[in-house]
């Protein structure tokens, strides 16, 4: 079991991102020290995780000279490679087409830089965001950093393998199937998808028929969670949501909770089941009540979201010469982008129904939250597969199964618009990171990052450098 990882005795140290902010405001280090020891780490670890798609040192060291205000002014971070930043090109995890740099910063981008993060370039990404996993035949593999023979994760596996690997406290990502999920699970991370509509975000994802997909990001803990949240909401604040606030501690209010190991037409395997009851056991020993149920979902749901998912690749396949002209080469693009459309394409005619259908998806989830508090479930329904399982030069039909016996709890959320964390209160028994994934109502973001914070507490959790050697 090979770890890699960037930890060492630098300016980063194995601080978290509000131990950084404290550490540059006591004046311990500067914010040069902190963005030098990031790049140090980043190229150090990068060569066996290609986990970087665009890398922006100079405009780090820039921004650091010039700093901007921000309660996180001086953190380094990367941004997921799907959203537009001033002066970097977004290439979306494709060499389908050569894209240009941004002459503008996106809406996202703009929010999260404007609570003081320093970009330090972008993070690579499966082709479109549509895989489960970062392997694309000739931009290469994003592995975890807690064993390179198995995958990073998600659309999200760069920014997550960056994160887990000590380069940065602190990544954007995004989660349109549970790729914000999905990676925390992977690599030990804390990773929470905000509410619908919680943050600003692009046009091409706000236009969406159904608003599958929240930015947020990738920590090592959950004040940084927290903090974040905090920070972003002072920036942009919806108003159709109550505010989070700053979430600090954990809250006193026990609560009623909700247990589901089948998925979408998944069951949990039997080690993730045992590990998801081992923590509906541990909430009971803190005082919440704790019952099992049958998954809160209607029987549609996977075909309609993979429907849904599937038309978002016929999109893309279909408008790729409008949007990136001559360099646009669809000959480029991997199975399963292909596949997608070819099924959105022979499946047109259910698309109208199967959008209405996602979109009273809510209304379950409202009527279900009336009842309970919360929802624990694992984030995953195996253990992490090996790099290759997923390969998208596989048979269209053959990466599809496998992908939907794997992320069959997390697309939930996504329909319904609810909020939901992944936490690493578990480990398999081949010691790789299990997460498990704590749902709530809309808008209850706090509720989810109080019972974090408590669990956090409780059971604190292992940070690679301190589970083995790396490499």
């Amino acid at each position: 079991m090979t770890r890699v990882h960037a930890f060492t005795d630098d300016a980063l140290g194995d601080l978290d991102a509000v131990g950084v902010v404290d550490a540059l405001l006591a004046g311990t280090i500067s914010m040069s020290e902190v963005v030098e020891a990031a790049i140090a780490r980043a190229e150090r670890v990068d060569p066996h995780l290609n986990a970087l798609a665009h890398r922006a040192y100079d405009r780090a060291r820039a921004d650091v000279a010039r700093p901007r205000g921000g309660y996180f002014a001086g953190v380094p971070t990367f941004l997921k490679d799907n959203v537009d930043v001033a002066g970097m090109p977004t290439q979306q995890g494709t060499d389908a087409y050569v894209a240009s740099p941004s002459a503008r910063d996106g809406d996202f981008a703009r929010m999260f830089l404007a609570t003081g993060l320093v970009p330090l370039g972008k993070t690579s990404l499966s082709e479109f965001g549509f895989n489960a996993t970062a392997e694309h035949p000739r931009l290469g593999a994003v592995p975890s950093p807690w064993n390179v023979g198995h995958t990073a994760g998600a659309s999200s596996s760069g920014s997550a393998a960056m994160v887990a690997a000590g380069v940065v406290p602190l990544a954007h990502a995004n989660d349109g199937g549970g790729s914000i999920r999905i990676p925390a699970s992977v690599n030990g991370l804390v990773g929470l998808k905000p509410t619908r509509d919680r943050f600003a975000q692009d046009r091409l994802m706000r236009e969406m028929p159904v608003r599958i997909i929240s930015d947020g990001v990738l920590t090592r803990s959950v004040r940084d969670t927290a903090a974040f949240v905090r920070e972003a909401e002072r920036v942009y604040r919806s108003l159709r949501l109550p505010p989070i606030g700053a979430v600090t501690r954990p809250g006193r209010r026990r609560l009623k909770v909700a247990v589901v190991t089948d998925g979408i037409r998944v069951s949990a395997s039997p080690e993730v089941a045992d590990l998801t009851l081992r923590t509906a056991r541990r909430l009971e020993e803190l005082g919440h009540h704790v019952e099992h149920v049958a998954p809160p979902a209607h029987e549609s749901l996977a075909d309609d979201f993979l429907l849904y998912w599937a038309a978002l690749a016929l999109v893309m396949v279909r408008t790729g010469r409008a949007r990136h002209g001559r360099s646009w080469n669809p000959a480029r693009l991997d199975n399963l982008t292909l596949g997608l459309a070819r099924h959105a394409q022979r499946n047109a005619h259910r698309m109208p129904r199967a959008v209405v259908r996602l979109r009273g998806a809510r209304r379950t989830s409202a009527s279900f939250f009336r009842r309970y508090d919360v929802v624990l479930s694992p984030t995953l329904a195996t253990e992490t597969p090996r790099l290759g399982h997923l390969d998208p030069t596989r048979e269209f039909d053959e990466v599809l199964e496998r992908m939907l016996e794997w992320v069959a709890f997390t697309p939930l959320q996504n329909a319904t618009g609810d909020p939901a964390i992944s936490l690493p209160l578990a480990t398999t028994a081949s010691g790789m990171p299990l997460g498990m994934m704590f749902a709530a109502d809309a808008g209850r973001e706090s509720t989810l990052l109080e019972l974090a914070h408590e669990l956090e507490e409780a059971h604190p959790w292992g940070s690679i450098h301190r589970a083995g050697p790396a490499s």
